[in-house]
């Protein structure tokens, strides 16, 4: 059983997971997170767009074909949240 476990098709799931969690925190945006986005320049709508992303992150990095497509989508959008934190200042928002 134990010869069949794949560390890597794990890790892709709990990534695939947190991308899903995120992308649902996004688009169901309680009030703190849109008063972030809106604070940070965006639009109102915007938090829709970053959850939509994620979640297409989460379902390219679930499946092994799409794979690498899913972490360039997932590495841009940490890249962007953490580039629009620092950029604002909020290093312990980061």
């Amino acid at each position: 059983m134990l010869s069949n476990f794949s560390w890597k098709s794990t890790l892709a799931w709990l990534l695939a997971a947190f991308f899903v969690v995120g992308g649902l925190g996004n688009i169901f945006a309680s009030e703190a997170i849109r008063a972030d986005y809106l604070r940070w320049g965006y639009p109102d709508w915007f938090h829709y767009i970053t959850g939509a992303v994620e979640l297409s992150a989460a379902a390219l990095i679930a499946r092994c074909p799409t794979r690498p497509w899913g972490a360039a989508l997932a590495s841009l959008v940490m890249a962007s949240a953490a580039g629009t934190v620092l950029l604002h200042g909020e290093l312990t928002h980061a």
